[in-house]
C-alpha cells in the first residue's frame, strides 16, 4: 500500500511511502483481536474491590439466643450473613484480572488492527516534526491542517517527544503513543491513525520486516 507523505501544513511533500503488506495487508483475525483487547482492558482493572465477610464486620461474638426451645432456627452470631449488618457471603476480594497471552498472538492482533485501518483508508503519513516548545495551539493547527479535527486521532511516534506529548495531552479525542506503546485497543479505538515517517521504519523493525524488502 502506497501513501503520500504530508507535512505539518497538510500539503503533499512529493514523497511516498510503502506500507508492508506483511503488516498492513494481512487477512485480519477477529479472534486474536478479541483476546488482545480483552487482556489490555483486564490489565487496566485495579481489582481493589473488597466486601467484609462475617469474620471482618464489627459486632459481638456472644450467642444471641439459646440453642433450643425458641421455636425458631438456631443462631450463634449477630455477624451471620442472614442477618442485617452481617458479613457478605462470597463477596468480592482483591484480585489480579491479568492473564497471559502469547507474543505471537499479540503481534498478529496488532497486524490485524493495522490491516483494518489500512483497508478503510484511515491511515495518514506525515513528515517527522518537532515543536520548539509545548503549545497546544500549534497542535490544534496541525489537526486542522490535516482536516481531522473532528475525528478521534492516534498519533504514532518512533520515540518519545516531550514537547509533542505536552502539546497534545489537553486535547480531547487525541492520543500520542510511541511504536513500543502501540496496542490493539488504541489502534481500533481511533478513527484516524497518523504515522510519522520514522515510526513506519520502527514498526517494520518491531514486526521483523527487513528494510530492504
Amino acid at each position: 500500500m502506497e501513501l503520500n507523505v504530508l507535512n505539518k501544513t497538510g500539503k503533499e511533500t512529493g514523497k511516498k511511502v510503502i506500507l508492508a503488506d506483511d503488516i498492513f495487508g494481512i487477512e485480519p483475525n477477529d479472534h486474536v483481536i478479541y483476546l488482545d483487547v480483552k487482556q489490555h482492558l483486564a490489565n487496566k482493572r485495579q481489582g481493589t474491590h473488597k466486601a467484609k465477610e462475617r469474620g471482618e464486620v464489627s459486632g459481638s461474638t456472644r450467642k444471641i439466643k439459646r440453642q433450643k426451645g425458641t421455636g425458631t432456627a438456631r443462631a450463634g452470631s449477630i455477624k451471620s450473613p442472614v442477618l442485617r449488618g452481617g458479613g457478605r457471603v462470597f463477596g468480592p476480594r482483591p484480585r489480579d484480572y491479568g492473564f497471559k497471552l502469547n507474543k505471537k498472538v499479540k503481534q498478529l492482533a496488532r497486524k490485524s488492527a493495522f490491516s483494518y485501518k489500512a483497508s478503510a483508508n484511515n491511515i495518514l503519513v506525515v513528515e517527522d516534526f518537532d515543536l520548539q516548545a509545548p503549545k497546544t495551539k500549534e497542535f490544534v493547527d496541525f489537526k486542522n491542517n490535516l482536516k481531522i479535527n473532528d475525528k478521534k486521532l492516534l498519533l504514532v511516534l518512533s520515540n518519545e517527544n516531550k514537547n509533542i506529548y505536552l502539546s497534545a495531552r489537553n486535547l480531547k479525542q487525541l492520543k500520542v503513543l510511541t511504536v513500543s506503546q502501540l496496542n490493539t485497543y488504541d489502534v481500533l479505538n481511533s478513527e484516524t491513525m497518523v504515522l510519522t515517517e520514522s515510526s513506519i521504519d520502527r514498526i517494520n523493525q518491531v514486526f521483523g520486516i527487513n528494510q530492504e524488502k
